[in-house]
């Protein structure tokens, strides 16, 4: 399939500012733990990114009020490429003592990589025609878990032969070839926004979600998923590999591999078949859903080793199968220029409902065991499938170019 250059520039501008996320984030849990011998110190580093997309993806409509999207998005990524170059030039005088400056710094990046990913969502469908949509959407999904996949071997393979701080210095090059490359980015002409007071700025997204009956049903699914997907956590995981199956630890990083490659799979199957899904959005959402569920379940009762190998897969690949085409349906669900403050409105709720259900899954495999979160999470898989299939004729295209 051919695709444009704004196209191509932004995935590839987008995927080495990925890389090098992955990248200073090995190196910064590497760092943190070698200081602290401490496992929760470097747990943190995690939740204080999380904490932070929350609020920049609450604020980030502010931003979009005032600039354009092209120079948002290239600003996010300049701005990381300062508090980078900062990070490498003060890791050499973190010590024990003053370390929590590094939590600052991560923080500070996390704010400005908040905003990025709801812009590059909504840039896409003014860079695709219709028609091309979902390919394009499959593309940037498959390029995206392939480097998720691929980039923590490589992060940590790379401390063997650089140091935390050259690793941090080599992610500053990345942003700033990324920053370069953005703008190229073609300009979206878009009407002048109406005047609008801060609140109205921020709250925009949220009434156009309310009003529009798919994109409700889809943040309440959203929020089922979140919490059902809060359950594939390295933590979660690692308890079920011990206790559930009763093996040791290279098979956590077997099943979280599994699980990547089906994500890819399913990534690839959406490509491949791109036109026979394209015209049955509702019935690849809702099938999504309901075998995602059951491999869960399966995956939460199964003792087999090789056997959660297999059902790791299959969630991932269903789990693709119906993430694609549901922000297809959601790029298309209204007007083009709406869909920056759908996004961000969209990333805040995923983002404030991973946190609380990260934890919440924690607390209720201490108290019920393992197995029982796997199996509430594909229940709760199972009640998304049913909002789906209760809103089937909704998961379509409503807006032409």
């Amino acid at each position: 399939m051919k695709l444009n250059r704004n196209f191509h520039l932004l995935l590839t501008g987008q995927s080495l500012a990925n890389i090098g996320d992955v990248l200073y984030i090995v190196s910064i849990i590497y760092l943190i733990f070698e200081l602290t011998s401490s496992a929760t110190a470097a747990a943190l580093v995690p939740f204080v990114i999380t904490s932070s997309m929350f609020v920049s993806n609450t604020l980030t409509p502010l931003l979009m009020q005032r600039f354009d999207l092209k120079w948002l998005l290239v600003g996010s990524q300049m701005g990381k490429t300062v508090l980078l170059i900062v990070l490498a030039l003060l890791l050499p005088y973190i010590t024990t003592a003053n370390f929590i400056v590094l939590f600052v710094l991560i923080s500070w990046v996390a704010l400005l990589d908040g905003c990025a990913r709801p812009v590059t969502q909504a840039l896409i469908p003014n860079y695709v025609k219709n028609d091309q949509l979902l390919k394009a959407n499959g593309i940037n999904e498959t390029v995206t878990q392939l480097i998720q996949t691929a980039m923590w071997f490589v992060g940590s393979s790379l401390l063997i032969w650089l140091t935390a701080t050259e690793l941090v210095w080599l992610t500053a090059g990345l942003f700033l070839l990324s920053s370069l490359l953005l703008s190229g980015l073609d300009r979206i002409d878009s009407a002048p926004p109406e005047p609008q007071n801060k609140w109205q700025q921020l709250t925009k997204g949220w009434k156009t979600v309310s009003k529009t009956p798919v994109l409700k049903r889809i943040a309440v699914m959203d929020i089922l998923e979140t919490i059902a997907g809060a359950v594939w956590i390295a933590a979660i995981l690692y308890v079920f590999v011990s206790e559930a199956l009763a093996v040791d630890e290279k098979w956590w990083g077997f099943i979280n591999g599994s699980f990547f490659i089906g994500l890819i799979a399913g990534s690839l199957i959406c490509l491949r078949f791109s036109q026979w899904i394209e015209n049955n959005l509702s019935r690849f959402i809702l099938t999504g859903s309901i075998f995602s569920s059951a491999a869960t379940i399966l995956f939460g009762l199964n003792s087999v080793p090789a056997m959660a190998l297999f059902l790791s897969v299959l969630v991932g690949i269903f789990s693709q199968l119906k993430n694609i085409p549901q922000q297809t349906v959601v790029q298309t669900s209204v007007p083009k220029e709406q869909l920056p403050t759908v996004f961000t409105t969209l990333g805040t709720i995923g983002m404030g409902t991973f946190g609380v259900s990260s934890l919440l899954m924690g607390i209720l495999a201490d108290l019920f065991g393992i197995r029982s979160v796997f199996v509430l999470s594909g229940v709760l898989l199972a009640i998304a499938s049913w909002i789906a299939y209760r809103g089937r004729s909704h998961f379509r295209r409503t807006v032409q170019e």
